[in-house]
């Protein structure tokens, strides 16, 4: 019997309580009983905290015997994961200006029969966003996708009075349904897609945002993009961009960061097939292959990221399409920190769960991909929050205790040092400019020539990362959305020209 879309609701109102009660226990307790050493339920698991305690007590023992020598030898090994993560971020960009993204031109993306393509399910996870979720009628009903094949769940936390009320009064189009997902703990986005992927007939799976506008033909650019491509692929990353990058220097900064590593630097990584840490939305995935690695964690804040580099290391890969899904770029400071944070966080505790077996890993991936893992998922908010303190020794050198300075720095950490510094800001404000030249996006020319103060943004909110991964890991801390016009509402209030 053929599942249609009009069967859809029924699927979710005629389940039973203990269907309910059996996917919620799945959708928090699936992977850690199946994967337990892939879950990140525990934030360091089995040898990892004896061995970090043992490294800690080392470090501590060394800096009250030498404390010079302790502080060059750090300095040292931080300015070598300096050097080294900024060549690799060169090479990684290098590859992804040659190859860029998979391209499946209008023509492609409609020449399948509506009656060949997959079935596909949406899921949308919200909470909290009762000035969003409306909008979601308007963004799925201009997707270019035959309707009996398509499913859109809005996953609603079943206590999230606000936003239910707000998704009712909208009413349920002939598309998309309402699942509320129980109140339980951990109160995540992953821990939704797991409830709402129980009622999930799609073959391929995809994750939007109540507040994302995914161009009109990207499920049919998917669907072709699949039928090309080797069995190995689990999944296609679709491009996020900014419709608000305009609107102040911060949306301006974040919209260039994105437009860099979704344009160049995943490419890169997709033609060296090195691990993708997938983006937020808009990953668009083989429903058996989910079903075998065993979804997402809800334990992990940033599961995206997660999920990618899980793909890799059960020897699948992800591919990287030319089709767009604008969001709305975090115009507010304290709302960003909290969001970066939160990717930090997730950032480290991903690398954390990948690494509990090491040389497994390192089989799989390979020595490069493996390097290229831990740069990626641990460099980036290590290094981030490196920078507060060689900007402190900075600051100090000016303040006039050079002699200090000048100890910790002897002349083979200070020349690869200032070779990081003066090399590495340089290469990537021209990776910016090249990226913006590609793209012609002149309009982000003055957020990328003043982006060293959005890596201190970024330094504090690594510092606030590392922090509550030690804190309280599993927290999610919430981002808030709708707090600029979106593309629509901002070309009607445009006023005309002549």
């Amino acid at each position: 019997m053929t599942t249609t879309a009009r069967d859809w609701p029924r699927i979710v109102e005629t389940a039973t309580d203990e269907e309910k009660q059996y996917a919620l226990d799945r959708a928090i307790n699936g992977l850690r009983e199946e994967h337990p050493l892939q879950s990140a339920s525990q934030a360091v698991y089995g040898w990892q905290k004896p061995v970090l305690i043992t490294l800690l007590v080392i470090v501590v023992a060394f800096a009250v015997w030498q404390p010079m020598g302790t502080a060059v030898a750090l300095i040292g090994l931080c300015t070598f994961g300096y050097v080294l993560t900024m060549v690799d971020r060169v090479l990684i960009f290098k590859t992804g200006l040659a190859s860029r993204p998979i391209t499946i031109s209008d023509e492609q993306a409609r020449a399948i029969p509506d009656g060949e393509l997959p079935r596909y399910t949406i899921l949308v996870p919200a909470y909290g966003e009762p000035e969003v979720v409306g909008d979601l009628i308007g963004a799925m009903s201009q997707l270019e996708y035959p309707r009996d094949k398509l499913q859109v769940l809005l996953l609603l936390e079943a206590d999230d009075d606000v936003t239910i009320a707000a998704a009712r009064r909208c009413g349920e189009s002939d598309v998309i349904t309402i699942v509320l997902v129980p109140p339980a703990e951990p109160r995540t986005k992953p821990k939704a897609c797991n409830y709402g992927l129980h009622f999930a007939t799609g073959d391929i799976v995809t994750i939007y945002d109540a507040e994302d506008l995914p161009e009109p033909l990207q499920l049919r650019r998917v669907a072709a993009a699949f039928r090309g491509l080797p069995d190995k692929i689990a999944c296609v990353q679709a491009k996020l961009e900014y419709h608000n990058g305009n609107q102040n220097l911060l949306t301006g900064w974040f919209t260039a960061e994105y437009g860099l590593w979704f344009g160049y630097l995943l490419p890169g990584m997709m033609r060296s097939t090195s691990p993708i840490p997938l983006g937020g939305t808009s990953n668009h995935l083989r429903r058996d292959i989910l079903d075998e690695i065993g979804a997402w964690d809800p334990f992990n804040v940033t599961e995206d990221a997660d999920l990618g580099l899980r793909i890799d290391a059960s020897g699948y890969h992800t591919a990287v399409i030319d089709s767009a899904t604008l969001e709305e770029a975090n115009s507010d400071p304290i709302n960003w920190v909290r969001q970066r944070s939160r990717w930090y966080k997730g950032y480290l505790q991903t690398w954390l769960v990948h690494v509990r077996q090491p040389v497994k890993l390192f089989r799989i991936l390979g020595p490069r991909s493996f390097l290229r893992f831990t740069l990626v998922l641990a460099g980036t908010p290590i290094i981030a929050v490196l920078n507060l303190l060689f900007w402190l020794i900075t600051v100090l050198w000016f303040l006039g205790q050079p002699a200090l300075v000048g100890a910790v720095f002897p002349w083979y950490i200070y020349f690869p040092a200032l070779i990081a510094l003066v090399l590495g800001n340089a290469a990537t404000l021209f990776m910016n400019m090249i990226a913006l030249r590609e793209d012609d996006r002149s309009d982000l020319l003055i957020p990328v020539l003043t982006v060293p103060a959005f890596w201190l943004m970024m330094s504090v909110a690594a510092a606030k990362g590392c922090y509550q991964l030690i804190r309280n890991p599993s927290y999610w801390e919430k981002t808030f959305h709708g707090l600029s016009a979106r593309p629509d509402e901002a070309d009607s209030d445009a006023e005309p020209t002549t």
